[in-house]
């Protein structure tokens, strides 16, 4: 299986369980890896034959963008559901950063991986 990737996608989002963090919008850091088999791809050099992944960015922005989920777990969720549906890839990995959480740390976040590897 081959990986189509992104990386540090920033997306913006409302997030967070505590009252402070409902009060606005914040910024969230997303990495994407998406299994697909490029072949077809390789062979024709037509977009049409693998991921557009400028459309797989697009749909996760507009998923954050809809989202009001307190956690960060249930928003990884409903993306990479979304995803694995809507773009018919059988695996992906996401990883979720939310920076400056807890305020003593760069970012707290998961990792979740979804679908099989073949």
């Amino acid at each position: 299986m081959d990986i189509i990737f992104i990386r540090e996608l920033r997306i913006e989002t409302l997030i967070g369980v505590h009252p402070w963090e409902r009060q606005t919008r914040r910024d969230l850091l997303l990495d994407l890896e998406l299994g697909i088999d490029i072949r077809r791809a390789a062979a024709s050099d037509r977009l049409a034959d693998t991921l557009d992944y400028q459309a797989v960015a697009q749909r996760i922005a507009a998923l954050a963008a809809a989202s009001d989920f307190q956690l960060v777990e249930t928003l990884a969720e409903c993306i990479a559901e979304s995803l694995l549906r809507e773009f018919a890839a059988p695996w992906l990995r996401l990883t979720l950063r939310k920076p400056g959480v807890p305020s003593d740390a760069r970012e707290a976040g998961v990792v979740i991986e979804r679908g099989g590897r073949s």
